[in-house]
């Protein structure tokens, strides 16, 4: 598999012959978050870890999220397509969401380890299952799952 990086160039040239204006706007941020990232952590030249990676587009795409609730409020609907159609070029970086019915396992395996058995131990099973997701199951899913079995 390709990483971001190959991807987003290779985005952007489709983009580019295409005239796909949203789309390539959305790479273009997208690269730019990346090597502000890479200037964040020190060191310019060497590639973001994949998992890094990931977390920038998924910061990339909960701003385009805030701006479409403020377009909307604003009465500025076709912004907001156009923060849609971007969010949904940054999708296309990310690995395949898991389910409920994947994620249950985990949390199973998860509270057995940890033994948790009340919303007190919510933090800890939170942090390891999102270590083991790997960020590929949303946030409010696992809160949610979580909550749900621990209360």
């Amino acid at each position: 598999m390709s990483t971001i990086y190959e991807m987003i160039t290779a985005g952007m040239k489709k983009a580019m012959l295409a005239k796909d204006t949203v789309a390539l706007g959305a790479l273009r941020g997208l690269k730019s978050a990346l090597q502000n990232a890479q200037v964040a952590r020190g060191n310019v030249h060497d590639e973001l870890p994949e998992n890094e990676a990931q977390n920038v587009v998924r910061k990339q795409m909960k701003q385009r999220e805030d701006a479409i609730a403020m377009y909307e409020k604003a009465a500025r609907p076709e912004l907001a397509e156009k923060e849609r159609a971007e969010i949904a070029v940054l999708a296309s970086f990310l690995p395949q969401e898991m389910s409920e019915a994947e994620v249950l396992p985990i949390l199973e395996a998860v509270l057995a380890e940890l033994g948790a058995t009340s919303k007190k131990d919510m933090g800890r099973v939170m942090k390891e299952m999102q270590a083991r997701t790997e960020g590929r199951a949303p946030g409010k899913l696992l809160s949610a799952l979580v909550a749900k079995r621990l209360s």
